[in-house]
């Protein structure tokens, strides 16, 4: 049964690989077997995944790419293409907040490329070389957000319920392929994404009652479903949007 998990030989992507989700899916990935090719804004080949990757016996290697540059993604995904990757995790995200009535129309056009533009350009030309071969897992980070309408982000609301489409999209045309395509939805975690609303005790209050579990999730939480859905365990598996959010939906 471990052998379904295993990623040992796998060449696995992982974008916003920095820190937080990122990072931990990367190590996970890493853990399991896989090498590591971590993308991020202000990416090094000494931070701190890095080096936890190459503890683990994986090489690691760095890119530096802004995903609100749509040319820098571009040329990344041609680059990768010729990699040939296993593994696509398409993690890269950023998140502004304001009232939509009052919401910049600067940063509205600066998620949605960050959060849903740049996540296709990247996957067309990385899945390229997954299709000719004949196998490929793609595995995007959704959001609760994708489900629900969510409070004072307007831009990563329409991004994420975006994913959650473009999810289902290349499913359908790729899974007879050999390719799988799948979303994770991670509940409220505790990264840099959610800072302002762990700072505010009535909606961190409000939010800690809703969930089930009790408590804030952990970027590690994550780990076991980014090794499920890049891993031969998931190979039935297509077009999900699989939510790790500690029961936080089913309320």
């Amino acid at each position: 049964m471990s052998g379904l998990f295993d990623l040992e030989g796998r060449l696995a992507v992982v974008t916003g690989a920095r820190r937080g989700i990122g990072r931990a899916m990367a190590e996970a990935l890493a853990a399991a077997g896989a090498d590591i090719i971590g993308v991020s804004a202000r990416m090094h080949t000494d931070d701190e995944v890095a080096e936890s990757v190459r503890g683990l016996g994986r090489t690691f290697e760095a890119r530096a790419v802004d995903f609100a540059d749509r040319d820098a993604v571009t040329a990344l995904g041609t680059e990768l293409a010729g990699r040939a990757p296993d593994i696509l995790i398409n993690n890269a995200g950023t998140i502004e907040r304001a009232p939509a009535a009052e919401h910049p129309l600067s940063w509205w056009d600066r998620v949605i490329e960050v959060d849903l533009s740049s996540q296709f350009v990247l996957t067309q030309l990385v899945a390229a070389s997954m299709l000719e071969r004949g196998s490929g897992k793609i595995v995007f980070t959704a959001s609760l957000l994708s489900f629900q309408g969510g409070i004072n982000v307007p831009g990563y609301t329409a991004a994420k319920s975006g994913i959650a489409g473009l999810t289902r999209a290349l499913a359908n045309e790729w899974a007879g392929r050999g390719v799988n395509v799948n979303a994770i939805a991670p509940g409220y975690i505790a990264t840099d994404n959610t800072t302002a609303l762990r700072a505010d005790p009535d909606r961190s209050r409000s939010i800690l009652e809703r969930i089930p579990a009790g408590r804030w999730g952990h970027s590690a939480d994550l780990a076991g479903a980014a090794v499920f859905l890049s891993s031969a365990a998931s190979d039935y598996v297509s077009g999900t949007v699989l939510a790790v959010d500690g029961g936080w939906l089913g309320r």
